[in-house]
């Protein structure tokens, strides 16, 4: 176990901060770290790789520190036990993080974690928000239209929890091989993918009810006709009595239906699906950021830019640095 990311060593210390300051190196900027109570002494150490759309850390510390994401950035991170077991929380949810029980935070989310032994390791992975959004729309057809929300505790015992254990195991192997080859970006993001897609289908969430086997149950007529109406017409402008029309509904029940079903109201169910098909173009295609989103019905690019960042915590202009 001690062999993990052997070559990749960030930080071996007695002080702390150097294990809260190479973290934050490690996650580029994507999280905040700071300790649940003093400043404690011991042995700090943290060994990691960073990547285009990951990275992944092998901590071995006693330290209680809160992680927090950075403003901004849309990540998800899983933390897998390796030896020991951890206290974790994410908001109201509690969980012990051993070697059959990981924990999966979501963009947005602060987590506490409190090693209970000065022998407790774990692994860290971050994973950028957008390929978690690219592996949905590749399993569904569809990017998803508001953030996947993973619940907290995933079962590592079971068979589905597991896959993603051998997953991230195969992934650190690789890293340590010392083969040239499984240091190219390809074959990382390639194996990156297959973890994105274990994690969705094995770990509840959000729009868990679009993945299973088994049918959903049927929408309505008029909110099937709603949603059929949304998306032929994506590319224009839509307003709520539009939605209201082609469902043959008032818009006050059309709402409700939207609610009820979606969780979000008509409006802003279209706004999030433009707004990831938008994303998905800007990955997929050098056009210019502003071709694309006047594409998909934009008129506003000021305003559109801030509704961009909030949905997905970055600028438009940052998604298509990263093609």
């Amino acid at each position: 176990m001690a062999s993990l990311l052997r070559d990749f060593l960030m930080t071996r210390s007695e002080n702390p901060v150097d294990l809260l300051n190479a973290a934050t190196r490690l996650f580029g900027g994507s999280i905040t770290t700071s300790p649940l109570a003093g400043l404690g002494g011991g042995d700090h150490e943290l060994r990691g790789v960073t990547a285009h759309d990951f990275a992944v850390g092998y901590f071995a510390s006693p330290l209680d520190v809160r992680v927090a994401a950075a403003p901004g950035r849309h990540s998800y991170f899983v933390n897998l036990g390796v030896s020991g077991e951890i206290a974790a929380s994410r908001g109201a949810l509690r969980a012990t993080l051993d070697k059959a029980t990981a924990g999966v935070v979501n963009p947005g989310d602060t987590q506490e974690l409190r090693p209970l032994g000065s022998r407790t390791r774990f692994l860290g992975l971050r994973i950028d928000g957008a390929l978690v959004d690219q592996e949905f729309a590749a399993l569904t057809g569809h990017p998803p239209v508001s953030t996947v929300r993973f619940d907290f505790a995933l079962d590592l015992a079971r068979p589905k929890g597991r896959a993603v254990r051998l997953l991230v195991r195969s992934l650190i192997e690789q890293l340590d091989s010392g083969d040239p080859l499984f240091h190219r970006a390809e074959l990382q993001r390639s194996q990156l993918r297959c973890i994105v897609t274990a994690l969705l289908l094995a770990q509840p969430h959000t729009h868990t009810g679009e993945l299973c086997d088994s049918p959903r149950p049927g929408h309505p007529r008029s909110l099937r006709a709603a949603l059929a109406f949304i998306e032929t017409n994506l590319t224009e402008r839509i307003s709520l009595d539009g939605i209201a029309d082609a469902a043959q509904c008032s818009p006050r029940t059309i709402s409700s239906t939207f609610r009820a079903r979606l969780g979000l109201p008509p409006l802003a169910y279209v706004r999030n699906l433009r707004l990831a098909r938008i994303r998905a173009d800007i990955l997929t295609s050098t056009d210019p950021v502003g071709v694309i989103a006047y594409r998909w019905g934009i008129t506003h690019l000021g305003r559109f830019a801030g509704e961009y960042r909030d949905r997905f915590g970055e600028l438009p202009s940052a998604t298509a640095a990263r093609r």
